[in-house]
C-alpha cells in the first residue's frame, strides 16, 4: 500500500498544475451547468463479483434540455479488502435539442482498477479507468479518431464513521490518448497556417500526422454523499466541477484547409443524484 500513496502522489502533482496544450489559438467557453440523474441494479453473482446495470440521464443548459442517455452493464470483482477489478460496456445516445431526436450513438468499453488503502474510519482509494469510445454516424476524420481513447485517474477519499451516511470527496484528472497531430505554424499576423519551414503554402499548409497525441484535457474535483437506507437502497448526492481543456481541429472534409486549430477552456458544473438497488 506505500506504493499506492506514492503512486497518488505522483498522480496528483501534474493535476496541480494548469492544463496546457500546445495550439495556436484559444478560446474561453461559457461555463456550463447541468444536472445528472442515475438509476442502478447491483446483483452479487458469487462471492466478490457483482453485475450492475444502470441508466444515466443528462441534463444541460441549467437543467433545461435533454443531453444524453447512458446505459451502463458492469461486471466488478473484489479480488481482497485492497484491490478491485472492473469490466463494463456503456451505451451513450446523445440527444439534439435542434432535431428532437436521439443520433450518432456511441459504444464505450470501459476497463477499471481500484486499490484502497483503508485508515481508520478512512478509506482513501486509487482508481484507473481505461476507455475506448466508438463513434457512429458521419464525421471528419481529419478532425477526430472514430474511436476515442481516454484514461482517467481517480484519487477519493471516504468516511465510513458514521452509521448511514458515506462523505466522500474525490479529484480526477482525464487523459485524451489519441487526440489528432496537427503540424502547422500560425502567424496571427496574416491569419495564415504555415509549413514548418516558415513558407506560406495556401490552404494545404498544415498536415494531420497521425492520432498519437496525449495530454490531460480535463481536472475534475468532487464532493458528495452516500445515504443507505438498508441493505437493498442507497440513494446519493454528489456535486461535480470540470476545468476542461480540449483542441480542437476546424478542416474540411478533404483535408486541404485548416480553417482553426483552436484550444477551448472552460467550466462545467453537475449536480448529480443517485438511487441503488442491490440484491
Amino acid at each position: 500500500m506505500k506504493r499506492l500513496i506514492i503512486y497518488t502522489i505522483a498522480l496528483l502533482l501534474p493535476a496541480l498544475l494548469p492544463l496546457s496544450a500546445h495550439c495556436q489559438t484559444e478560446t474561453a467557453l461559457e461555463p456550463e451547468y447541468g444536472g445528472r440523474l442515475e438509476l442502478s441494479v447491483d446483483k452479487k453473482l458469487a462471492r466478490g463479483l457483482h453485475l450492475c446495470l444502470s441508466e444515466e440521464i443528462r441534463l444541460a443548459d441549467n437543467f433545461g434540455t435533454l443531453n444524453r442517455l447512458h446505459t451502463t452493464a458492469a461486471l466488478n470483482y473484489k479480488l481482497n479488502a485492497n484491490l478491485r477489478f472492473g469490466l463494463g460496456y456503456a451505451l451513450i445516445n446523445p440527444y439534439s435539442a435542434s432535431a428532437k431526436a436521439f443520433a450518432d450513438s456511441r459504444h464505450r468499453l470501459m476497463v477499471d482498477m481500484t486499490g484502497i488503502l483503508p485508515v481508520g474510519n478512512w478509506r482513501l482509494s486509487l482508481k484507473e479507468r481505461f476507455q475506448a469510445t466508438y463513434r457512429t454516424g458521419d464525421m471528419n476524420e481529419y478532425q477526430n479518431p472514430r474511436t476515442a481513447l481516454t484514461l482517467k485517474s481517480r484519487i477519493k477519499v471516504s468516511y465510513n464513521g458514521f452509521a448511514h451516511v458515506k462523505p466522500f470527496v474525490y479529484g480526477e484528472v482525464r487523459h485524451y490518448l489519441n487526440a489528432p497531430v496537427i503540424k502547422a505554424n500560425y502567424n496571427p499576423g496574416t491569419g495564415q497556417y504555415l509549413t514548418d519551414e516558415g513558407m506560406a503554402t495556401g490552404e494545404a499548409g498544415w498536415f494531420l500526422d497521425g492520432f498519437n497525441g496525449c495530454y490531460a484535457n480535463r481536472l475534475r474535483g468532487a464532493l458528495g454523499t452516500e445515504y443507505r437506507i438498508d441493505k437493498h437502497n442507497d440513494i446519493g448526492l454528489t456535486i461535480l466541477a470540470d476545468r476542461v481543456s480540449d483542441k480542437e481541429v476546424d478542416a474540411n472534409a478533404s483535408g486541404t484547409k485548416l480553417k482553426a486549430y483552436t484550444r477551448e477552456t472552460g467550466f462545467k458544473c453537475w449536480l448529480t443524484a443517485s438511487y441503488k438497488f442491490s440484491f
